[in-house]
């Protein structure tokens, strides 16, 4: 027996939280990624952004300016906590206790990590989307 059949609404959970963390880029930073990946293993959920910077982004880190992307983009993450993790707990019906966001400008890749109460049921599901427009 996979660990994903064990529990069948885990896979619907884990594409909800690809749309909705796709949704919530787009919303909040008026751009979103054109690919996401997420994946649950065990307690950690882990969703992969790729190709998600504004212009005036894209225009600092080409200016060498990386370091104030990255920086506004750990305070923005910082501040819309409650949001990110809420999303991840509605899909999955259990509490985020911490949540981590990293961003790399080289390739355009940003990483959004929760790690959830524990449960001891093995799990492994992901699920990815190509994002148009």
């Amino acid at each position: 027996m996979s660990p994903e059949s064990q529990n069948p609404s885990a896979r619907e959970g884990v594409a909800t939280i690809t749309s909705a963390l796709v949704t919530l880029h787009k919303e909040f930073y008026g751009k979103g990624p054109v690919k996401a990946k997420t994946f649950l293993v065990n307690d950690t959920v882990i969703c992969v952004l790729e190709g998600g910077f504004t212009i005036v982004e894209r225009t600092l880190i080409e200016a060498g300016e990386a370091p104030a992307v990255h920086d506004i983009r750990h305070r923005f993450q910082a501040v819309m906590k409650s949001q990110f993790s809420g999303v991840v707990e509605e899909a999955l019906g259990r509490t985020v206790r911490a949540y981590l966001s990293q961003v790399h400008t080289d390739p355009d890749i940003a990483v959004e990590l929760f790690m959830l109460e524990p449960t001891g049921e093995p799990m492994l599901v992901e699920h990815e989307i190509e994002v148009s427009g």
